[in-house]
Parts: structure tokens; sequence; C-alpha cells
């Protein structure tokens, strides 16, 4: 697994981030970067990771593969 940061406009769009070991994140507001499965540079963002990115912006929590910026 690695991490990408968000880098774009839509958060379920793979293409929209950027592959970062070392995402630099803060705050509850926004999703700002995701763990996930490398697919030649593009997170792998499966249907439990997704739901893991709703409940990290409901409950405005990081969680385990879910980091948040403000």
């Amino acid at each position: 697994m690695a991490w990408f940061q968000f880098t774009g406009s839509n958060p379920t769009e793979p293409a929209d981030y950027t592959l970062n070991p070392s995402p630099s994140c803060g705050g509850t507001d926004q999703i700002c970067a995701v763990q996930a499965d490398n697919a030649g540079g593009q997170p792998v963002l499966t249907e439990a990771l997704k739901n893991e990115m709703i409940i990290a912006l409901n409950n405005r929590n990081p969680s385990t593969n879910v980091q948040l910026k403000d």
C-alpha cells in the first residue's frame, strides 16, 4: 500500500491523486490523502476505501487509510 495525496477536484477519481510517500496533512474538513494499492501511479479506490473516506469526512476524523485537511 502507498500514500497518494489528493491534488484534483474529484476525490473518487484515481487520476486526481499523486503518489506521495509522506503527505503533509492536518485538519478535519477535506480529503488530503489516501493509502491504497498502487496501480500504475494511481490509487485503487475500492468501495471499502470510498466508504472509509465518507466516514472520515462525516466524523471529521482521519482514519487508518484517510488523512484530512482544512
